[in-house]
């Protein structure tokens, strides 16, 4: 096979390994894609992670901005103190608080939420045990992100996020990864 002056011919070895990179690496492009194929991946990893909790009821986000303004509602974030600098969804009270104040919010419906539900769920799951009225926020705080909510850092409304790697930057278009 005749090749253009100065250019080298690549081993195939080297083509086997560069393929999937070319077609996986995606160029630079946002880890999940689109905000549909990022709200898809968050759905598809939520319902993965689900099963080690079956007995949780979830709530979409959706679900949870449509709620009665009157019912009373616990919104407890699960994640780190350093996750939880970032930012929160506003009202939520870290799992430490809810735990010393429980009994503030026996009448209340308990909905937990981490970056996309596996360690709220966890936590769901004890809740409920105890006797709780609960729910998993499905998709957590990415999922959030995806329905338009708001989010609460240190000085005020933030546009950030915190997630765990660039893999899961799965955020909605609009909303800054930190990690």
């Amino acid at each position: 096979m005749c090749e253009p002056k100065g250019m080298t011919r690549l081993p195939r070895t080297a083509l086997l390994l560069l393929l999937p990179l070319m077609f996986f690496g995606g160029c630079g492009s946002k880890a999940g894609g689109s905000d549909a194929d990022k709200a898809a991946r968050i759905a598809e990893m939520y319902a993965d992670y689900s099963k080690k909790f079956p007995q949780v009821e979830g709530i979409s986000a959706e679900e949870l901005r449509g709620l009665e303004p009157d019912r009373k509602v616990a919104l407890v974030d699960v994640r780190t103190p350093e996750e939880q600098a970032v930012s929160m969804i506003p009202g939520a009270i870290t799992q430490q608080e809810f735990d010393a104040h429980r009994a503030n919010y026996a009448d209340s419906l308990v909905v937990t939420y981490c970056t996309i539900g596996a360690r709220s769920g966890e936590y769901a799951a004890k809740l409920r045990e105890e006797g709780l009225e609960v729910r998993n926020l499905e998709g957590s705080i990415l999922a959030w992100t995806h329905a338009g909510g708001e989010l609460k850092g240190p000085d005020g409304p933030t546009r950030k996020v915190h997630v765990y790697d660039k893999r899961w930057n799965l955020a909605a278009d609009g909303y800054d990864a930190v990690w």
